[in-house]
């Protein structure tokens, strides 16, 4: 549904800058108001870069735990990718306020302790993000059986 929103947006995007462009240099009917035209569909580009990045993928196959995380638009966030052993997996939290939600997972590291990733899966519906904290749960709950038995 989201990814639909988007492409939605990003064709009224490049279609009010066209409209503009060619109204500007062959045309010019809609005068002050083709300025509309740039406005709305930068508006758009805003509210898709502050809702976050649309596309996150998860892989836990193996031993260890792959989050990969990009933006349809590449040129407005930097992709994320992080792999890590999942024996490395502290503790995982989903943290959701009205439209936005992000993933926050703590992993083990040698030099500080622990270090924290932060993941947006906004674009996510319900039944994905309960089947990703399902699966995190599973392998925090190895891991600690782990740690328990030795």
């Amino acid at each position: 549904m989201y990814r639909f929103f988007n492409t939605i947006l990003l064709m009224i995007l490049s279609g009010g800058c066209i409209s503009f462009i060619v109204n500007e240099i062959r045309f010019n009917i809609l005068d002050e108001e083709s300025y509309f035209l740039i406005i709305v569909p930068i508006i758009l580009l805003i509210i898709i870069y502050l809702h976050g990045k649309q596309i996150f993928e998860y892989d836990s196959e193996g031993e260890a735990i792959h989050f990969r995380n990009r933006n349809i638009i590449p040129f407005l966030n930097k992709p994320q990718s992080d792999e890590f052993p999942k024996y490395k997996l502290v503790k995982f939290d989903v943290f959701s306020v009205l439209f936005f939600k992000r993933l926050y997972i703590t992993i083990s590291s040698k030099n500080s302790g622990t270090t924290t990733l932060k993941y947006e899966i906004s674009y996510l519906t319900r039944k994905e993000v309960n089947d990703l904290k399902t699966s995190l749960s599973k392998i925090i709950r190895a891991n600690k059986e782990k740690r328990h038995q030795e």
